[in-house]
């Protein structure tokens, strides 16, 4: 009989923020898959839940490097797969951790889709979890979107052109890896009348949290973990 695998979602980081699903499964699952960077043993993901995993449980890390190149990003996912291949196959179930929500800019879908190429007779799970963006408008107290408003998802790896376009095509706006191209999001921003009234939110929920409103006078880069919330000017 096969084991499961799960992708669980454990929220922005704090330990709890997990669904009573989510802690479930992890009391559950035989084996935890950690993804993180071949350069480093940390995940974020594997310390928000560590509170809620059995003292027995089994940790295998699964390495992600941080590269465009193609084909070394389909070598990784294919190892990974056949990670979790072996131990699905072998009975044991697994849950893979993601900061946030395992379908929205998770290195889940890249396995997910990887091992039901492989091995498309194992059974996979899914388990929502609050993104960074619902708890940031949580911790300040934001309407996302209400009445027949839009709410629109923005990566800022986007172009500056592309980014003013869909701010202008959105009543709420949340930019996703807001820390890679900060120039041309604030450039964006302010073409919109958006850049003092944004909100940037790091690391939220997690101990070095720092939420600020507006741009206007930052200097050098966001953290990794960093957004932008911004609401469409009244008038």
């Amino acid at each position: 009989m096969h084991g499961i695998l799960y992708g669980v979602g454990v929220g922005p980081g704090a330990p709890d923020l997990l669904t009573l699903r989510a802690v479930r499964v992890l009391g559950q699952v035989d084996v935890i898959l950690a993804a993180a960077s071949p350069r480093n043993d940390f995940s974020a993901a594997l310390d928000t839940a560590r509170p809620h995993l059995r003292a027995d449980v089994r940790v295998q890390r699964l390495e992600f490097p941080k590269t465009r190149d193609r084909a070394g990003l389909h070598e990784a996912w294919r190892v990974a797969a056949q990670i979790t291949r072996d131990v699905l196959e072998s009975g044991q179930s697994a849950a893979f951790l993601t900061i946030g929500d395992p379908l929205v800019y998770s290195t889940f879908g890249y396995l997910m889709r990887t091992l039901g190429e492989c091995a498309p007779h194992l059974p996979v799970e899914v388990v929502p979890g609050i993104t960074s963006f619902q708890a940031a408008a949580a911790r300040t107290r934001t309407v996302l979107c209400e009445n027949g408003e839009t709410l629109r998802i923005i990566p800022g790896i986007n172009s500056r052109q592309s980014l003013e376009d869909s701010l202008h095509e959105s009543d709420t706006a949340v930019i996703l890896k807001a820390y890679r191209n900060i120039p041309a999001i604030a450039e964006a921003l302010e073409a919109t009348n958006r850049l003092d009234s944004c909100l940037l939110a790091s690391h939220v929920e997690q101990p070095a949290e720092d939420v600020r409103l507006g741009l206007g006078g930052l200097e050098g880069t966001p953290p990794y973990m960093s957004l932008i919330l911004s609401r469409k000017p009244k008038g």
